[in-house]
């Protein structure tokens, strides 16, 4: 083989040439400088007028370019994100891809009835076990939003139901920094501290701007908290083409990116340094139904496209797949997370969430969680490529076989068969009387089943007995210094 050849064949895919990247940077910066964001928070104001921004009228201030290369700069380039027991199971940053939930569903489609009804805090327990129990999936998050407990204790309720069924790391989301300060005590907790919190954070809490171009004062609250914590924050934008943004793909990218760099400017303004995410979505609003599409292609073209800014910028960089727009588990539903999952492993996003979405973001199932899992198992296989060296191309064992002869009794294949072939666990393989022998199942019949016997029999590793008590005593606390509030959920 030639000197420096590469024998490792890997697939790759990008959708920006690096003048394009530059491209789009440049109209982002415009955009900061010239239009601005609003900010609705008086100590954000305060904060970019000290850096240098200047007031366009009321609350609207202009960022100068300047100040976003610096702060995209002093963002770091990779975070480490532990599990609750402290060790480092995730590396945000290059091309790292991880996948996990998502968040705040309305609806449940319950696994023994077949019937779609509200989601409640039990959900939240079975989507946790059902994350903790698969392999492929590397964080878990509430899927459900449970709408059986008070409103102002429902993030806190959901957050303690996670900790208590996973030791994986959570992504979580909070209604104001007055229930996220809970939780984030909460965690202090179970780490053991503040500072082993910061020193190896298990939790990344996800919270948005408002497009277009608005930072409101609950999403600032909760984005300085975190700064001040060193507790990982993804805050990524979730613009709408053609409604909260711009109908063009490249309009929505620039004024999404404008968002999503804006807040990175806040976050290293309040603590230089700290751990966030960034990252954006920009999908569009289908003009006949006024829904948002996760399933569209355009969703996965102009992901594409964030993917590669930022890994051009060096930071960390959110994705959202495993989702569908279909209202229950069908082929649709397959065909639409099997897309948006291979092209996000391909993109190579760092912070995967929403495997095993339905119905535009409102409805989950833990059956369409362990379809996802199949799905990124599948699709990883695939961003493995296979290895062209002289010994996988199996010259010797192609002249001892020769002509007329047969593979299957070779040393190697029974050697590396495991290796380079995928094994699916759910998928049928079987031929058609096999297939009937074992009941004609269907692949939802038979991951439905499997995410049953998950619920049934997986059993999470407890938190301790202490840790708990000291949990449910910071929870009576928060009954009593919320009560009140009214948070909008």
């Amino acid at each position: 083989m030639a000197i420096g050849f590469k024998s490792q064949c890997v697939p790759t895919y990008r959708v920006l040439t690096e003048d394009q990247i530059k491209e789009i940077h440049l109209a982002t910066l415009e955009v900061l400088e010239k239009v601005g964001v609003r900010i609705l928070d008086e100590e954000g104001i305060q904060l970019l007028k000290e850096a240098g921004c200047q007031v366009k009228n009321e609350n609207v201030l202009q960022i100068p370019r300047g100040l976003v290369e610096e702060s995209i700069h002093s963002a770091p380039s990779s975070i480490q994100i532990y599990n609750r027991k402290g060790n480092e199971v995730m590396q945000l940053g290059g091309d790292h891809v991880y996948f996990g939930l998502g968040t705040d569903l309305i609806y449940t489609y319950d696994l023994k009835t077949g019937s779609l009804r509200r989601s409640c805090l039990q959900d939240v327990v079975n989507a946790a076990k059902t994350g903790d129990c698969l392999e492929e999936i590397d964080f878990i998050a509430s899927f459900a939003l449970a709408q059986d407990v008070p409103t102002n204790l429902m993030y806190i309720e959901c957050f303690k139901a996670l900790l208590e069924n996973s030791i994986k790391p959570i992504f979580f989301t909070a209604a104001g920094a007055e229930d996220l300060s809970v939780i984030l005590q909460m965690a202090e907790v179970v780490a053991g501290d503040e500072a082993r919190l910061r020193e190896k954070p298990f939790l990344i809490h996800y919270s948005e701007p408002t497009s277009p171009l608005s930072h409101s004062k609950s999403a600032i609250r909760k984005l300085f908290l975190c700064a001040d914590k060193g507790i990982p924050i993804n805050y990524t934008p979730a613009l709408l083409a053609g409604a909260t943004g711009p109908v063009t793909l490249a309009g929505a990218i620039t004024v999404a990116n404008a968002e999503a760099l804006s807040g990175v400017v806040l976050h290293q303004r309040r603590a230089k340094g700290a751990p966030i995410i960034s990252g954006f979505v920009a999908t569009t609003m289908d003009m006949l139904t006024s829904t948002a599409v996760y399933g569209g292609p355009e969703f996965r073209l102009t992901h594409s496209a964030c993917t590669d800014l930022y890994h051009y910028y060096g930071l960390p960089v959110w994705g959202t797949a495993g989702a569908s727009d279909a209202h229950c588990f069908d082929q649709q539903a397959a065909m639409e997370a099997t897309f948006s999952i291979l092209m996000g492993t391909l993109e190579g996003a760092n912070l995967i969430h929403d495997v095993g979405y339905l119905g535009q973001g409102l409805i989950g199932s833990p059956a369409t969680i362990v379809m996802g899992s199949e799905i990124i198992s599948y699709v990883k296989r695939i961003r493995r490529g296979f290895d062209i060296s002289q010994e996988q191309i199996a010259m010797e064992v192609i002249q001892k076989v020769g002509p007329g002869g047969n593979f299957l009794t070779t040393e190697s294949t029974r050697r590396l068969h495991r290796q380079e072939h995928w094994r699916p666990k759910y998928m049928n393989r079987d031929n058609p009387d096999m297939w009937k022998e074992k009941g004609s199942k269907t692949y939802g019949e038979r991951v439905t089943q499997k995410a049953l016997e998950i619920l049934e029999t997986h059993r999470p590793e407890p938190l301790p007995d202490s840790v708990r008590q000291k949990l449910e005593e910071l929870i009576k606390k928060a009954e009593k210094s919320l009560m009140g509030i009214k948070f909008v959920v």
